[in-house]
């Protein structure tokens, strides 16, 4: 199995909701949420294209549901700057700005083990 390159914790509304993952190559970049068990046991789904299931979604690009959670526009701008990310770089975005998002979805950077 490939190691994740980098991974965020999913939070629906103070709840561990499950684990956001990015697995990257040489030549594709992919990635994958899946539900934390105990979360799949009380808790909502965190979006509509998200209905809880044991089942990991799949994606060949960086799922629409977490992109719409990233800022735009100067603000962007201004995080990737002081985060020291491309801009172009929606998944670091989401890590290194996700405990401030508006609404019910919060999300916290998950230190990859060796």
């Amino acid at each position: 199995m490939i190691k994740p390159n980098r991974q965020g914790h999913i939070y629906c509304n103070g709840t561990l909701a499950g684990l956001l993952q990015e697995f990257t190559d040489l030549k594709a970049e992919r990635y994958r949420f899946i539900y934390d068990t105990s979360y799949l046991i009380n808790g909502a789904p965190i979006g509509y294209s998200f209905p809880l299931t044991e089942n990991p979604f799949e994606f060949d690009s960086f799922p629409t549901f977490f992109a719409n959670l990233i800022s735009e526009g100067w603000l962007r701008t201004h995080q990737a700057k002081r985060a020291r990310l491309d801009k172009a770089d929606s998944f670091g975005l989401l890590l290194a700005n996700g405990k401030e998002l508006i609404g019910a979805i919060s999300v916290t950077p998950e230190p990859l083990s060796l």
